[in-house]
């Protein structure tokens, strides 16, 4: 996802989807140990999603409580 798809996303659809892409690096590094992979690179872009989500979240929460 990109950006500006993500901040038009609810906190909670956020946090959703943080929870939703941990599940699935966990899923892969226990692919990835047990046996290769097709496409290793796919682990790089969860991580990065995760980060990408996480960060525009924390954004969020520093705009709201500047807010108040």
């Amino acid at each position: 996802m990109k950006p500006k798809e993500i901040r038009d996303l609810t906190s909670e659809e956020i946090r959703q989807r943080i929870a939703d892409e941990k599940k699935a690096v966990q899923q892969l590094r226990f692919q990835h140990a047990i046996a290769q992979l097709q496409n290793p690179d796919v682990l790089r872009k969860k991580r990065r999603e995760i980060a990408r989500l996480s960060t525009i979240l924390a954004e969020r929460a520093t705009a709201e409580q500047a807010a108040q």
